[in-house]
């Protein structure tokens, strides 16, 4: 199977209507009141206790929306929130619902969407293109930069009874617009700032550097990840280029609103390239990992890309060499191989500027727990399909041994 993109492929999903900009999230009545009077606005404890969420509830009871808050989302989704809010409000019918706040909180809101307007149980979705149908219309507004779940038809849950975090990835998941305003960021604490940078870092490369599947007609009907093609890569050159300043920027003055819009679009950028080019093996390894550790999804992955980046260098030179030059850091009169080792060294620079770990030993993980992390990661079909290079049992330890040794020597083979 060919891992270039012999039929020039370009294809995106996303919402229909996307908001950006500094204080756009004014605009959230309106589009909320086009829909309908009956909204549901789904939340965090954190993002509740906000002076800007309570003028939202406010301004939407102005224009005469009938507003019911959930407020209840945990880090990490655990199924137990969806449960609860299904049970809360059965049988009730909403016009829209807007969810407003970090990744998890995004992916709740999009499931709760489906779930309140058809019924059943998340356990019955899991998996690619399960959803029966559309739910309720849903608005995103992120509070964070970096997972990009405001634009992707993805939701990612923690099932305790399966010890694992699942995906429920369907079309019916996309929203209907997506809000994004940087100002609501000012008030992210550092430590998420970050690990939400490095994962919409993680998110730019991997879908840059994913595999091109050349898919046929009815594999582009039935599958959501086609494989990395032409328009995801404007959005990764774009992502690339914006965080390659905005992050020091945003590290140095967390005030900056400038830097923070810059990085939010970047995150933009990561998630309208990952909704069709996928995630893959830094995102397959971190979940059992991160299970294991109980560490921030963000600074997982991030600490995983440098040994994963490696490991893809042999089918993704001219990639990474492009990620050099985008970067400002390769020579274009060097080879081709010199090129994209300083991009890498470039990213991994990135990484650390927002205090990502960038070995595994850092994270808790420890060398008797490697053969399990590589045996879950493998279950992680819809990732490792993505990734450039065939992972397998022994690739994912000897890749967990390098970032547990912090051993960022280049991978020969």
């Amino acid at each position: 199977m060919s891992n270039v993109n012999e039929l020039g492929l370009g294809l995106l999903r996303q919402p229909t209507t996307v908001l950006f900009g500094p204080g756009q999230r004014r605009q959230l009545p309106a589009l909320v009141a086009a829909r309908g009077d009956r909204a549901l606005l789904c939340t965090d404890e954190r993002m509740a206790g906000e002076p800007v969420f309570r003028e939202l509830v406010g301004a939407l009871r102005g224009r005469g929306v009938t507003v019911t808050v959930y407020s209840k989302v945990e880090p990490d989704l655990p199924r137990d929130n969806l449960v609860e809010v299904t049970t809360q409000f059965e049988g009730q019918r909403f016009d829209v619902v807007v969810g407003i706040g970090g990744g998890s909180v995004l992916d709740f809101a999009k499931l709760t969407a489906v779930l309140l307007a058809r019924g059943g149980d998340v356990r019955d979705l899991y998996g690619e293109n399960i959803v029966p149908g559309p739910g309720f219309p849903l608005i995103t507004v992120p509070t964070t930069a970096g997972t990009g779940a405001e634009v992707t038809c993805i939701s990612v849950v923690f099932d305790p009874d399966k010890g694992m975090k699942i995906g429920v990835a369907s079309p019916h998941l996309e929203a209907a617009a997506a809000v994004i305003d940087p100002e609501l960021t000012l008030t992210c604490p550092p430590g998420l700032t970050a690990a939400t940078g490095a994962d919409a870092l993680t998110h730019l490369v991997e879908a840059f550097t994913a595999r091109a599947k050349n898919p046929s007609s009815q594999e582009i009907e039935d599958h959501l990840y086609v494989g990395k093609n032409l328009l995801t890569d404007l959005y990764c050159r774009d992502g690339l280029t914006l965080v390659n300043t905005s992050f020091a920027k945003v590290v140095a003055d967390p005030s900056d609103l400038e830097a923070r819009s810059l990085t939010m679009r970047a995150a933009f950028d990561a998630g309208m390239a990952i909704n069709t080019a996928g995630t893959a093996g830094a995102h397959a390894i971190q979940s059992p990992i991160g299970a294991l550790t109980h560490t921030a999804h963000g600074f997982g992955v991030g600490a995983l890309l440098p040994y994963v980046m490696r490991f893809n260098l042999p089918e993704r030179i001219a990639e990474f060499a492009e990620i050099g030059r985008i970067l400002g850091v390769a020579d274009a009169g060097a080879s081709l191989e010199a090129q994209a080792h300083s991009g890498i060294l470039r990213l991994e620079e990135l990484l650390a500027t927002l205090g990502c770990p960038l070995n595994l030993k850092d994270l808790g993980l420890e060398p008797g727990q490697f053969d399990h992390v590589a045996d879950q990661a493998l279950l992680a079909t819809r990732l490792t399909a993505n990734n450039p290079r065939e992972l397998d049992h022994d690739s994912i330890v000897a890749i967990l041994e390098r970032g547990y040794a912090d051993d960022r020597s280049l991978w020969t083979v």
